[in-house]
């Protein structure tokens, strides 16, 4: 089950210009504290022809929709024909891939959404991992700090893996489909094309290609 958690398992590397942030690591969750350094440092390569620079570290790209009352607070990118709606809330440490949807109300933190993400309905996003194409339903958040603020470990059955990190939402892998009103607990993560039932509270690995209906009840896709 733990093979899911692989990076390799989850992402399409082709579909982020955070391809680099990725580079020798196993596991998703190690390159979130880099999130920061990286965009910094991508954000000085990108063509200027293509990308307007907002101060000192936020880099929107010219074909992107960011609507007026959007606050985006950088470090941040904003892809190519990305779409920032109204009063969504950047937080900083956001990279935004092309064709993705911040909705009304979303709240961004410390994140790499792929390319053709959508969280375009009153989410929390914060210390995670969206793959190619996710789609987050309205009022879905990602849970990042467990109230007892010790370190995230991520389960699966009888394994464990312990990430060191106190500040670990969610890796989300390509195609997901997360329903309406759930939580994504700590260290959870989801294989590709998998579905989340509406108003469910996950706090595990969910194997790729499959329907979870509730904790004990996980359908494999036909």
């Amino acid at each position: 089950m733990m093979d899911t958690c692989r990076i390799k398992n989850l992402y399409n590397l082709d579909e982020t210009i955070a391809k680099d942030l990725f580079e020798g690591a196993e596991y998703p969750w190690e390159v979130l504290p880099k999130i920061s350094d990286f965009i910094m440092e991508l954000g000085n390569t990108l063509s200027e022809e293509e990308y307007e620079k907002r101060g000192e570290d936020i880099w929107v790209a010219k074909s992107a929709k960011v609507a007026e009352s959007a606050y985006i607070h950088g470090p941040a990118i904003i892809g190519k024909e990305a779409e920032v709606r109204h009063c969504a809330f950047i937080r900083g440490n956001a990279l935004v891939g092309e064709g993705a949807v911040v909705g009304n109300s979303t709240e961004l933190k410390n994140v790499v959404l792929f390319n053709k993400v959508q969280v375009p309905h009153y989410n929390y996003v914060g210390d995670s991992i969206l793959g190619y194409k996710a789609h987050m339903g309205a009022g879905s958040i990602t849970s990042n700090v467990k109230s007892d603020k010790k370190p995230v470990i991520v389960k699966a059955g009888t394994e464990r893996l312990e990430t060191g990190l106190k500040k670990f939402g969610a890796m989300i892998g390509d195609e997901v489909e997360v329903g309406c009103g759930s939580i994504l607990n700590p260290g959870t993560v989801v294989g590709p094309r998998s579905s989340i039932y509406p108003l469910s509270s996950v706090r595990e690995v969910v194997p790729a290609d499959s329907i979870y209906k509730k904790r004990g009840e996980v359908a494999e896709k036909m």
